[in-house]
Parts: C-alpha cells; sequence; structure tokens
C-alpha cells in the first residue's frame, strides 16, 4: 500500500482536546490529549506483534529484495520493522519526539547489510500505511459516528511522524554507505599497495589479496604508474569506475607523486585498457607489458615506470612498456645501461643535436624493420642509399658493425637504454606504442 494512500476517517474515544507545540516538528501541531493518546498508545501496542507478523509477510510479499536472505535476514528484517513500529507508537505517546538513537542505528545497519535505501524506505511506507489501518480499522468499531475530525488530527501528528523517521533513517543509511564506501577504497588502496610492494595487508599473502580484490585467477595482470599533477589530484581522475563498465577490474594506490593501479583483464582487452588510459590521463602514464602471476608485480610496476619515465616531461601520453626481455634487463638496471649506451654511442651522442637524432632515429627504424634498408626507407620517406649512408656513419661512430651478431647485440641493447634514459621523439623499441 503506498504511504498516505488510505482513507482517513475519524476517531474519538471520549473527546480529544488539542493543546501545545511540538519543537521538533519546526511548526505548530496538535497534540492529542495525554489520557486519550495514553489509550490509544495502550491499545496500539498491545497489537503490535500480530501487526509486526503481518507487515513482515506484506513486504517480503511487495519487495523482492526481502525475499533474499543474504540480502536481508529474516530475523533481522522483523526485528527491524518491529523496532520501526515501536518507535512510531512510542512516538506518538510523546507527541512526535522520535528516539533519534534507534532510528540511525537501524539505517547504518541496514546500510552496513547492503540494503539499498529505497527499499529501505519502502518498508518504513508499508508499516505507517499498515499502522494507519490499524488505527482506522480501531475508530471504526469504538466511535463510528464521530470519528471525522479527530482521527484526521490524528492523521497529521503520525504522518509527521512517518516523515521524520524517513528523514532520519535515511540520513543515517547515507552516513553509513559514505563510511562503508571510504572504508572499502582504503582496504582496497591497501591491498593494492601490499601487491605493488611485495608486502603483506590484513594478513593476506598476494594470491589472497588478489581474491580479495576481485581479479580472475585465470586472466592476464598489468600495472599502471601515472604521475599526479599535485600533490591530492588524480593522474587519472575515475579510472577504476571507467575501467569496471569496460568490465575490468583494478585497485589503486594513490602518493603525492603517483598513482599506481594493477589491473586484472583478459588478453584481448589490454588494447581497450590503453585507449581508456590515453583519453584519461592528465599527464605522464606508463604501463607495464602483460604478466599473469601476483607475485610478479613489483616487477611489473618498475616496468611501468620505465615506460612512463621515457615520455618527455609536460606531455599527456599513456605509453606501454615494449615485451622485449631485453628491454626489461636495461630498465632494471638503468645506470649500467647508461654507462653502455655512452660506451656505445658517445661519439654519435657528442654530434650536433638534429644530426645525432637522425642517425639514431634511422638505426632504431632499421632494427624495427628486421634490418632492412628499402623498407627503413620507406618509413623514413627517403631513399634507400640515404638509409645505407646514415648506417655507415653509425658504423664509423661507433666502431660496431651491422653484420656482427655480437657488435649488433650491444648496439640493440645501447639503443634501448638510451631510449629509457633519454626520451626523445624517436619510436618504439623500449617503449613500443601497441
Amino acid at each position: 500500500m503506498p504511504f498516505g494512500a488510505v482513507t482517513r476517517p475519524g476517531l474519538a474515544t471520549g473527546e480529544l482536546t488539542m493543546t501545545g507545540r511540538n519543537p521538533d516538528l519546526g511548526k505548530s501541531t496538535d497534540r492529542i490529549s495525554s489520557i486519550t493518546l495514553a489509550a490509544l498508545v495502550e491499545w496500539a501496542g498491545s497489537r503490535l506483534p500480530r501487526l509486526v507478523d503481518d507487515v513482515y509477510a506484506t513486504v517480503c510479499e511487495r519487495i523482492d529484495l526481502c525475499r533474499d536472505e543474504k540480502i536481508f535476514p529474516r530475523a533481522d528484517l522483523h526485528r527491524s520493522i518491529a523496532v520501526n513500529l515501536r518507535s512510531m507508537v512510542d512516538a506518538l505517546a510523546r507527541g512526535g519526539d522520535p528516539d533519534q538513537h534507534i532510528l540511525e542505528e537501524t539505517g547504518a545497519r541496514q546500510a552496513r547489510q547492503g540494503v539499498p535505501l529505497p527499499e529501505v524506505l519502502r518498508v518504513h511506507r508499508i508499516a505507517c500505511g499498515m499502522l494507519w489501518d490499524l488505527l482506522v480499522r480501531y475508530a471504526r468499531t469504538f466511535a463510528p459516528d464521530e470519528t471525522a475530525d479527530e482521527l484526521v488530527r490524528v492523521a497529521s501528528l503520525l504522518w509527521q511522524i512517518a516523515d521524520g523517521h524517513a528523514v532520519r533513517i535515511t540520513e543515517a543509511h547515507r552516513a553509513a554507505s559514505a563510511e562503508l564506501v571510504t572504508s572499502l577504497h582504503q582496504r582496497r588502496s591497501a591491498l593494492a599497495e601490499a601487491l605493488l610492494t611485495d608486502q603483506r595487508a590484513f594478513g593476506a599473502g598476494p594470491w589472497e589479496a588478489g581474491r580479495l580484490l576481485g581479479f580472475s585467477l585465470d586472466g592476464e595482470l598489468a600495472v599502471v604508474a601515472a604521475e599526479t599533477p599535485s600533490p591530492d589530484g588524480e593522474g587519472l581522475a575515475g579510472v577504476e569506475q571507467r575501467l569496471a563498465r569496460l568490465g575490468i577490474v583494478s585497485a589503486w594506490h594513490q602518493t603525492p607523486t603517483q598513482q599506481a593501479g594493477v589491473v586484472s583483464l583478459r588478453a584481448e582487452q589490454y588494447d581497450e585498457m590503453l585507449a581508456l588510459l590515453r583519453n584519461v590521463t592528465k599527464g605522464r602514464t606508463g604501463v607495464s607489458p602483460p604478466y599473469r602471476s601476483l607475485t610478479d608485480t613489483p616487477r611489473a610496476l618498475h616496468l611501468a615506470r620505465a615506460a612512463l619515465a621515457g615520455i618527455r616531461p609536460g606531455r599527456r601520453e599513456a605509453r606501454a612498456f615494449g615485451t622485449s626481455p631485453l628491454a626489461a634487463l636495461v630498465a632494471f638496471d638503468p645506470d649500467e645501461g647508461q654507462r653502455l649506451a655512452d660506451e656505445v654511442f658517445g661519439a654519435v651522442l657528442d654530434l650536433p643535436a638534429e644530426e645525432r637524432d637522425v642517425l639514431l632515429e634511422t638505426l632504431e627504424t632499421y632494427f624495427s624493420v628486421s634490418g632492412s634498408s628499402e623498407r627503413a626507407a620507406q618509413v623514413l620517406h627517403c631513399h634507400a642509399n640515404t638509409v645505407r649512408y646514415r648506417l655507415r656513419r653509425i658504423h664509423e661512430l661507433t666502431d660496431r658493425s651491422l653484420s656482427e651478431p655480437r657488435e649488433v647485440a650491444e648496439l640493440v641493447t645501447a639503443l634501448q637504454a638510451l631510449s629509457l634514459s633519454s626520451p626523445r621523439h624517436l619510436g618504439a623499441m623500449l617503449l613500443n606504442e601497441r
């Protein structure tokens, strides 16, 4: 029965006099004289056990969610209805004064149980409507000829009590829900930090942490590292919710300088994730290659940060670290990589910037097309002989041949180390664009 959608015949159990003001309601209200109200409350109270059972049965019939034991345990639902009805009858006895503690406890408890607020209020409205029907039947039975005006006054007080109860239950439910969201966010952040740093949180190891975060046991993982625009800002605003809309589960940890997250996804979702990150990033964002074992998360974080470092400062870009094992090896010892780059390319790095970049770009492109001068020329929009000339210059400056496997390995490794330590506009051997 919708709240308030009932007829309101009068009630007379002797003469009802109206006196006083109720400050809690914020305006002048009629109050039934203590003698008559006491009799009404006593009568209603004696019928509460049966009314509670009737309301419980009606609620279960009308609201599907109330039949779900996992969300609304029967005993707790029955108790909540009993508490709510008793609170309303007691408030009638006090002229409208509610027991705020009971109302706050009810709203908060049901929020913690995961009961949506609309269903909580529907139960409350059904209880109010059935209490009203009970009072109407009482009035019709004992004073059918003299009830109209007085029952209207009783109804006015009852509906104001019901509205006040609904407001306080709503406020308590919303406050508890906000606390739950904050607590859940903090818990997920702590679990994400534990995975990223190879620590334990809440006594959970990597696999237990993944289970608590809702990660798939047979999918892939990736780590994302994004620089934050300010100490209290996010480099990837709303990223967890945005990924969730794509069916991708993630957990994030925020520091004053960086926002890092562990992402659980299927292999075919990796590019979709990258596209979203490129759309929402506010600065530089690095992404690790896909991996499978949660115990490898700290390693993946290192690679994500290496990908971030490979982007020019000030750019708004998300970039993935390449899948090459050699690139990862270089990334894990950047100092040694820088030493190797200086040793191999020292003479090239001493050239004027424009000439240096052209030679290094040519070498990167040559390696990326499997050592074909013709294909490199197509990519670089120049003649194949121009590519060959530039490669000869690199051979002269580095004293390393492009036909000797060991020397080619040194060139490739040094080039990757250089890309890691000195981000440029050149292509994507180390930090390839997927």
